[in-house]
């Protein structure tokens, strides 16, 4: 399968874009800058701009699916729009191009996982600091269900650096829900296996490491 994956050049895309090499996938990856994609060897790179609707067509030419694990840096006092527009912009673009499997990586806290965080996660990191990204998520992935596309969001709790454990709770009933975290590498082998399975289409379950 030919993936495009968005946001490669992040901590979790350049897992992503690991895992779907190591799973047999072609991957294209749309960068800004290939000098900042070190590391992402045996991955076509195009660069372009994700808002873009031009670039994004083009680098859809030929695939089967994308994964979106773009990402913003904190702005707690300034609005943020880049992932709700890139996400729009990628939807049609997708239409376009027949392209239907959308697996998009959003967080923690969007839509109705908000306040399952935790106390301290709920009642300062994220109102305080991830505020004006978590509304630019919650419009991101409303956009994708209006979207009409074969979809998948995936909303993983605090993201680590650690080794993969192979460990994956997946759920959308989020009663006793309060927090929990994952390894980036965890993240990207769930959401390269979205990518041909149905198992979550359509949904939006969070996912955290297993006991």
């Amino acid at each position: 399968m030919r993936m495009l994956i968005l946001g490669a050049t992040g901590g979790t895309g350049r897992q992503i874009v690991r895992e779907g090499l190591a799973a047999g996938h072609a991957i294209v990856a749309l960068v800004r800058s290939k000098a900042k994609a070190e590391g992402l060897a045996g991955a076509q790179l195009v660069e372009g701009n994700a808002l873009d609707e031009a670039a994004v067509r083009s680098t859809l030419d030929g695939c089967d699916a994308v994964i979106c694990s773009l990402g913003v840096g904190l702005s707690p006092f300034r609005a943020v729009t880049l992932l709700s527009a890139a996400t729009r912009v990628l939807i049609s673009a997708m239409t376009q191009s027949g392209v239907r499997r959308l697996v998009c990586i959003t967080g923690m806290g969007a839509g109705d996982s908000r306040g399952h965080g935790g106390f301290l996660y709920d009642r300062l990191f994220q109102p305080l600091l991830l505020r004006t990204i978590y509304q630019d998520k919650d419009r991101q992935e409303d956009a994708i269900r209006a979207s009409g596309l074969d979809w998948v969001i995936l909303r993983p709790t605090v993201l680590t650096d650690t080794p993969a454990t192979g460990r994956v709770r997946a759920v959308t009933d989020l009663a006793g829900m309060h927090g929990g975290k994952i390894s980036r590498a965890d993240v990207a082998r769930f959401a390269v296996r979205q990518v041909s399975s149905d198992e979550w289409l359509r949904k939006t379950p969070l996912i955290t490491e297993a006991p």
